[in-house]
């Protein structure tokens, strides 16, 4: 890694306060599950050349190569004891999707339909698993082809607005505390200008969450994966963290959110979905997106985004492109310093594992 180095210290410190008295709740509700996980630093790629045909996601091969990756990732021989290693009757599931993007870049329908498949073998009840993302409009981009047993769970009802500090939809009682971090015209000195919630579906709802990111490049985040996912997707006052093109504060918000104990505690299961990937553009990826027939998974989200972030910018230099993180601005991507560190930072401050030199990628190619 080259660029600026977050420490734990620096992400911590008053005024940034993430975990100062009052910002972060005391670590509570904490598992085995709890991230990183029950397999901390592994991550497992699963590589099907047939994933996708001329842009045109394969059911079958999806499935296998999801019923592969949970049986590695946990060490069982078949697919549905590898589920019930992690999730049990009792458990109230959230999948955490990724809606926001073209069609050939949000969570497609076989692969969040085998998930609902795996948790169902794994005992959990159709009623206790929730598809859940921030804007209502948003999940409804993946909700018409969704079972009609499935719950659903939103935030903010609508659209995206640019003032996101309303309080509807989220926990007043469980926030994170960020008062350097604000839009122009936002007051240091009020709460709802410097507090971040999470969703009242996070916090009262379920008790495991899983993440279902894409692998895909972002212009102000650099990627957006795993963390990205569970932070962006699940907290109001979000774009305070990247106000314009000259201003990112990612590094810090991003790791900053998920460290929140009722999210980390909470977070189960990554799974990246790379049978399509957007290597420039993204997070919509219109146009720079190709077949890369893998998919990740780890219980480390960690460690699973730090090798999806090696996988995009491995697309980026067969492009011609520099890596995310030196990256200027370009004709699709217009910030002028993308933050795929937050990745790092995000290590640093213990949610798991970042070095590539301690990342236990076991890869398997299925024909």
């Amino acid at each position: 890694m080259t660029g600026r180095t977050i420490t734990r210290r620096a992400i911590l410190k008053a005024p940034a306060a993430a975990a100062a008295a009052g910002a972060l709740r005391t670590l509570s509700g904490k598992t085995p599950y709890s991230m990183p996980g029950l397999y901390p630093a592994r991550v497992v790629s699963v590589t099907h050349p047939g994933a996708s045909v001329y842009m045109a996601y394969q059911t079958v091969p999806i499935q296998n190569m999801i019923r592969m990756g949970m049986q590695t990732l946990t060490g069982t021989s078949n697919y549905i004891t590898a589920w019930r290693k992690l999730f049990q009757p009792g458990d109230v599931v959230a999948i955490k999707v990724n809606p926001n993007g073209s069609p050939l870049v949000i969570s497609s329908q076989p692969c969040l339909m085998e998930i609902l498949n795996g948790l169902l073998l794994a005992g959990v009840a159709p009623i206790d698993i929730v598809v859940c993302e921030r804007y209502q409009d948003i999940l409804a981009r993946v909700t018409g082809w969704l079972p009609s047993w499935v719950r659903t769970g939103y935030a903010s009802p609508g659209s995206y607005l640019d003032d996101q500090t309303g309080i509807q939809g989220y926990d007043p009682n469980y926030y994170v505390d960020l008062p350097q971090y604000l839009l122009p015209g936002q007051d240091p000195t009020n709460p709802t200008d410097t507090r971040s919630h999470p969703a009242l579906f996070v916090t009262r709802q379920v008790t495991k969450i899983i993440s279902l990111a894409v692998l895909k490049d972002h212009q102000a985040a650099g990627v957006t994966l795993n963390l990205k996912n569970l932070s962006g997707g699940l907290f109001n006052n979000w774009n305070r963290f990247h106000p314009d093109v000259n201003t990112n504060y990612l590094v810090d918000g991003i790791p900053a959110l998920v460290s929140l104990p009722v999210v980390r505690n909470k977070v189960t299961l990554g799974i990246i979905d790379g049978v399509h990937g957007c290597y420039d553009g993204g997070p919509m990826g219109w146009t720079n997106v190709w077949e890369h027939n893998t998919m990740y998974f780890a219980t480390d989200v960690v460690a699973a985004d730090r090798v999806g972030w090696v996988a995009i910018d491995a697309e980026r230099a067969i492009q011609g492109l520099p890596p995310e993180q030196t990256a200027p601005p370009d004709a699709y991507d217009s910030w002028v310093q993308r933050q795929p560190q937050h990745i790092t930072a995000a290590g640093q401050m213990g949610l798991g594992e970042w070095r590539d030199e301690y990342i236990d990628l076991r890869q398997v190619t299925l024909a």
